[in-house]
């Protein structure tokens, strides 16, 4: 069997390096250091917001061990936990089965159009790629992996699939006895009014803010490096936090459309996000000391692997949140300017 490879424990060609200083720079005695950077849906209801959860909660476990060969020598491949595998799986398999149903029984229609069955999933192959492809296991390295990792959570996989609007898909895959008790279910005012209140923009925007930036606190990162479960809740909250916030910019048709508040909420989460990885970028030290030996075993230096981390957050991640705005702003502009009239034709001179 594979061994298994673990940073904290398993002595490495680093071993007898001097202790690393403020600045995560490793003794003379340390290998040599490469101080380049790394080449580099939420749905139509709360229901699903709890099963895109479920797959942000498996996420974490096992996180920061990596699998290993005989010789001890990491490597970094596809994870393949049962769980997060059994959910990918079951959401996958359950749109296809409802899709499949709603287009049979609807022949001349169209009950999912097209952008919606794309984003789920684009949506979908996201949360592959974030929770169980080598980006997982580059993670427990890498910072900047990791950042990367969180990025493609919240503004790839979140904003597809709150687009995909999968709810009503899932409830078709049920069985016909089932579906309309799960349909009166979600109906109930113990669903509704913590839904609504949860989708509020102020409150969505504020819930997305506060858990990217405690997370992102030295105290609480390092404790979910050391600690799968809290790093499981670390996951978990940033995909739901992150699902409810894009429900206020893109899935929220039942209350008509907010353009204006979606662009404030678009804009002041660039700004504040950004701040943040500069923040990470302009550090003078280590923040996350837990990555020192992993990152310099790796032949990296620490302190430019944070720098590197806080760049993809404070310019990729940017990015997206102005191009959701340029989107919000086309739907907005469009839906507001009114369609020029067209004269009568008449029929004499």
């Amino acid at each position: 069997m594979a061994a298994v490879y673990d940073w904290h424990t398993r002595p490495g060609p680093h071993a007898a390096c001097k202790p690393p200083d403020a600045r995560g720079r490793l003794g003379p005695d340390a290998p040599p250091q490469v101080p380049e950077p790394l080449a580099a849906t939420l749905v139509h209801d709360a229901p699903s917001v709890l099963i895109v959860a479920l797959l942000g909660w498996a996420s974490g476990a096992h996180a920061h061990v990596l699998p290993a060969d005989a010789r001890g020598i990491p490597h970094f491949g596809w994870s393949f936990e049962p769980w997060v595998v059994g959910l990918l799986i079951a959401s996958g398999a359950l749109y296809v089965v409802g899709y499949v149903r709603l287009r049979v029984r609807s022949r001349r229609s169209r009950p999912v159009r097209a952008i919606h069955l794309a984003a789920f999933l684009l949506g979908w192959l996201a949360l592959v790629a974030a929770l169980d492809s080598p980006l997982d296991t580059l993670a427990a390295a890498l910072f900047s992996a990791h950042m990367i990792q969180h990025e493609v959570l919240m503004l790839i996989a979140a904003p597809l699939l709150v687009t995909g609007r999968p709810l009503a898909v899932w409830i078709w895959a049920l069985p016909a006895a089932t579906r309309g008790g799960v349909g009166r279910a979600v109906r109930t005012r113990w669903i509704r009014v913590p839904w609504r209140v949860l989708t509020m923009p102020l409150i969505a925007w504020m819930l997305h803010a506060a858990t990217l930036w405690a997370w992102h606190a030295p105290a609480f990162f390092e404790a979910a490096l050391a600690r799968p479960g809290i790093h499981t809740f670390q996951h978990a909250s940033f995909l739901v936090s992150a699902l409810l916030f894009w429900w206020t910019v893109f899935g929220n048709p039942a209350r008509g459309e907010r353009g204006a508040h979606a662009l404030l909420s678009l804009f002041t989460t660039m700004v504040h996000t950004s701040a943040l990885g500069a923040l990470l970028t302009l550090a003078p030290g280590i923040w996350y000391p837990s990555y020192i030996e992993s990152t310099s075993a790796l032949g990296f230096d620490p302190l430019l692997d944070q720098q590197l981390g806080g760049l993809v957050m404070w310019v990729p991640g940017g990015l997206a949140y102005l191009i959701g705005g340029l989107v919000v702003g086309a739907r907005w502009l469009t839906r507001r300017t009114p369609r020029p009239a067209v004269p009568a034709i008449s029929g004499g001179r």
